[in-house]
């Protein structure tokens, strides 16, 4: 029976490693989506010129999850509630800091951008858009590094811990 125990605890303490690892693996993936996804908003708030829910419905369609799910809830809830913008972008920002691997930082720069969103002319829309994209491509950097660092880390140390606090208890 403690072998048994042993085996279920090293292999919980296995899973919980791969989980930080696959989550610094996405976060560089979906730090990307934001990116693109600001790129599509520059060009359909620019050449386009739809009203929000048409630009957040388009590029729904044209990203993947979860960043899409997230454009798709804004479009969704945009037509429903008469409420201010940023409330409603930040309550969805905190809902897509749950669903991705996006960190505390991107929440952060998601929401700045949020309070400025719809509340400038074009050529000032513009500029706010490529300076998240900035702060998001730092980010990325970031998170790349954290990715080649600590990835291969984290599926070993979770393996290893298991196995020592087993040896332990022994």
């Amino acid at each position: 029976m403690q072998w048994i125990g042993a085996l279920l605890f090293i292999g919980m303490t296995t899973l919980i490693g791969f989980n930080i690892s696959t989550k610094l693996n996405e976060r560089p993936k979906h730090i990307r989506q934001m990116k693109n996804a600001l790129q599509i908003l520059e060009a359909e708030i620019l050449y386009s010129q739809l009203p929000l829910p048409d630009v957040f419905a388009t590029i729904a369609m044209q990203i993947p999850q979860p960043a899409s799910a997230f454009f798709n809830k804004l479009d969704v809830s945009l037509r429903k509630h008469n409420v201010e913008l940023y409330s409603i972008w930040a309550e969805h920002v905190d809902v897509l800091m749950n669903t991705s691997a996006l960190d505390a930082n991107e929440g952060e720069i998601l929401k700045q951008f949020g309070r400025t969103l719809g509340q400038h002319d074009f050529d000032q829309q513009q500029k706010h858009i490529h300076l998240t994209i900035k702060h998001l491509d730092r980010e990325l950097d970031d998170a790349r590094e954290q990715q080649y660092k600590y990835s291969k880390m984290a599926k070993s140390l979770g393996l290893l811990s298991g196995i020592f606090i087993v040896l332990l208890l022994i």
